[in-house]
């Protein structure tokens, strides 16, 4: 679980938008040091570059997949284009986490 300055921002944007019922954010920045990516970009060296995230809610019900993340995104729209490279997202239902997701 991350705690920086970039995580908590991320947390309180979904927290007060989708009112989630679990949210786990993982900084996976240290997995990506010295890589390359198109237009040259790299893990930050204080990490907080690249996270996964896991995200309950019943905001999501109706919604499909690629909504889900459309709407993630939307919400963290300036942290994708800034200090966050990278945001893998597993957004879930209740009933979906509770049949194993």
């Amino acid at each position: 679980m991350s705690n920086g300055p970039v995580a908590a921002i991320i947390r309180e944007k979904l927290t007060a938008a989708l009112a989630p019922e679990r949210l786990e954010l993982e900084d996976d920045s240290w997995r990506h040091a010295g890589h390359h990516h198109e237009g040259g970009m790299d893990a930050r060296a204080g990490g907080e570059s690249h996270f996964n995230l896991l995200i309950i809610s019943p905001a999501f019900e109706g919604q499909s997949r690629l909504a889900r993340q459309r709407a993630v995104n939307a919400l963290l729209k300036a942290e994708l284009s800034g200090p966050v490279h990278a945001l893998s997202v597993k957004a879930l239902t209740p009933g979906e986490a509770q049949a194993g997701g």
